[in-house]
């Protein structure tokens, strides 16, 4: 028995499955789930049993996290008091690959009756559970797709995959951003990448390496070594940044002007015009500008491009962010 070779085929139906579900979904079945998705004024609603129901519970969370509000209503449960969930202004939407299962057709009645437009994820849009729905996504998968020809493993897989298109088509529609993604994820390493700002982790104050530009350079190696972040902000008059030095540029300096480094000032050794960052940016954009430019400091500025603080690749490790 080969393992590897095993994985990869059921691997690859599966994918044979999406991609050939994807070619046979209805343009017009699509436009009208997603219209229904979009102008929903209450909650979606994601029902189902067994396997699907799982899925659908997935389809729900995928849709909370992205800024569609949405709750998993179990249908077995439905019919013994929790269809009090439901209000005219949701949308439901069923997950079912033979649209025959008996505890999510006993709870139709009731979605029809109160006018709540039905969303049908399924693989027999000749179902009952078709028929009574306003939109019907075609999810059928052939029995060669399944093991044994009978257990739910593409068609579930179908489904979800689905599920999240949808959603993410929805977050699309809406302009839902990174900034709106974290602030349903606050906890973990999605928070930490996503809520921490720079303000968080800078270095200022007392902590803060900052020079004048005719600071004498015997003077600026003290600045440097004293707060220990390996740089120095060069700043005019009025706190204005207008360069860096840091140790790679003392290495070069020394280079090129030997003995007599110490007898040139801020001005003449810095690297002039470097890159920034502002106190209210993310932490793991300045991480994208770190690796970006191959730098592993960032002066902070306000907007009007006064030196507040100092950002080192060493904060953005011990917050998790790297």
């Amino acid at each position: 028995m080969d393992i590897k070779a095993d994985i990869r085929q059921e691997l690859s139906l599966e994918a044979s499955a999406i991609l050939k579900v994807a070619e046979q979904l209805d343009a017009a079945e699509l436009d009208k789930a997603f219209g229904l998705l979009k102008n929903c004024r209450g909650k979606v609603v994601l029902t189902g049993i067994g396997k699907a129901g799982i899925i659908a519970r997935k389809i729900s969370a995928t849709l909370a996290s992205t800024g569609t509000t949405s709750i998993f209503l179990h249908a077995a449960e439905g019919i013994h008091g929790d269809l009090g969930m439901l209000q005219p202004a949701d949308v439901v939407m069923a997950v079912s690959h033979s649209g025959s299962t008996q505890e999510l057709l006993s709870i139709i009645p009731f979605i029809k009756f109160i006018g709540i437009p039905l969303i049908a994820l399924t693989g027999n849009v000749q179902s009952s559970l078709a028929q009574a729905a306003d939109a019907v996504l075609d999810c059928h998968v052939d029995a060669e797709f399944e093991a044994l020809g009978m257990i739910p493993t593409s068609s579930t897989t179908v489904a979800l995959a689905v599920g999240d298109a949808l959603a993410v088509v929805l977050l699309k529609a809406k302009n839902f951003s990174l900034v709106d993604f974290a602030r349903f994820h606050p906890g973990g390493n999605i928070g930490r990448k996503l809520l921490l700002q720079v303000h968080d982790l800078m270095h200022s104050g007392e902590e803060l390496p900052a020079v004048d530009s005719h600071t004498p350079m015997s003077e600026v190696i003290l600045e440097m070594t004293s707060k220990k972040l390996g740089c120095a902000a060069v700043v005019d008059g009025d706190r204005h940044l207008v360069g860096m030095i840091t140790d790679g540029d003392l290495r070069r300096q020394i280079q090129l002007k030997q003995d007599k480094l110490l007898q040139h000032t801020a001005a003449e050794c810095m690297t002039k015009d470097p890159k920034r960052c502002l106190e209210g940016d993310l932490a793991v954009s300045t991480l994208n500008l770190m690796e970006e430019y191959k730098i592993t400091m960032l002066p902070v500025v306000d907007a009007s491009s006064r030196v507040i603080g100092m950002l080192h690749m060493h904060d953005l490790i011990r917050a998790g962010i790297l």
